[in-house]
């Protein structure tokens, strides 16, 4: 029994130090982070800018790709859909295909190998892989879970950024500013408020500045966020550039159709928070309350009914 704790307790330090790592990958591999604290802390000494990379970052950069190599997909559909998964969740670098399934198949690999060493070398029953076989599921989907929560925490903001940013954009335009020269502006002017819309606001200017169109920049922007409603301002610059149409005018009524959606949007979960506090209302408050009036009375029952006997 002391064996089998033991080998519990190793177990779950080997899974916290798995969870840790990969954070700490993660962190390495988002460029968007890095650039923004870059532009953030100006300050920053020239030493610092060229100090040698960190033990982690080299880990994250030259062994984990080749690790990933291991189980990447072979055919172009999966791993292009694969990749399209972490661009739309935020992660632009080269090597994030490499790290994600790295990241993967060391949570499947490890907790079983480090449970066959402690069955082989302590002589721990053959039931102790059932853990390892539980971690293994999850290290499975898990980080694909994970994936998926970060793509929608960051269309998330993206919504409560856009109207905003349309706002600037129509006002930059009303005042002589080209539309490319407009998205430069508001890609400077959201820096501090909506710094990862301001990135992206950033490679829609350069790749307008390559000899893409307005539109078909914004078309992949839609892309790499996957959002609706920037597929459709796309597709509103790419009517008016072909028509003719007032650009201002279009992104006005682009702009309020975002306000207003937005505003829908909130009340549909203030709507939703009277459903959802129902639970902990029954869960907690209720039985609470129900010990505090009850209690004395039923105290009270037992009592009589001590005494009739």
């Amino acid at each position: 029994m002391p064996d089998v704790m033991i080998m519990n307790t190793l177990i779950f330090i080997a899974v916290v130090a798995i969870v840790f790592a990969f954070r700490s990958i993660v962190r390495q591999i988002d460029p968007r982070m890095e650039h923004r604290l870059e532009e953030i802390n100006k300050s920053k000494s020239l030493s610092d800018t060229t100090s040698k990379p960190s033990n982690i970052k080299r880990i994250a950069t030259q062994t984990l790709p080749k690790v990933g190599n291991i189980i990447i997909p072979t055919s172009n559909d999966e791993r292009t859909l694969l990749q399209n998964r972490l661009v739309q969740a935020g992660f632009y670098s080269r090597n994030a295909l490499h790290l994600f399934l790295a990241t993967k198949f060391l949570f499947i690999v490890v907790p079983t190998v480090i449970s066959l060493a402690f069955v082989v070398g302590l002589g721990l029953p053959r039931k102790v892989l059932l853990y390892p076989a539980i971690l293994g599921i999850f290290g499975m989907i898990g980080p694909s879970f994970y994936l998926d929560r970060l793509k929608s925490k960051r269309q998330i903001r993206f919504r409560r950024a856009l109207p905003d940013a349309l706002d600037l954009l129509v006002v930059c335009v009303e005042g002589g500013l080209s539309l490319p020269a407009s998205i430069k502006r508001i890609a400077m002017e959201l820096r501090t408020a909506h710094p990862e819309l301001s990135c992206e606001f950033n490679l829609v200017q350069k790749q307008v500045q390559m000899g893409m169109t307005p539109g078909e920049a914004l078309e992949q922007l839609g892309f790499r966020s996957d959002l609706e409603e920037i597929k459709q301002l796309a597709s509103v610059v790419n009517q008016s550039e072909r028509f003719g149409a007032s650009i201002s005018k279009s992104l006005r009524v682009a702009g309020e159709t975002l306000r207003v959606r937005r505003q829908q949007h909130a009340e549909e979960l203030a709507q939703k928070a009277a459903v959802k506090i129902l639970i902990p209302t029954l869960l907690f408050i209720f039985p609470s309350i129900f010990v505090v009036i009850l209690g004395p009375a039923m105290y009270q029952i037992f009592e009589m009914f001590e005494s009739m006997n």
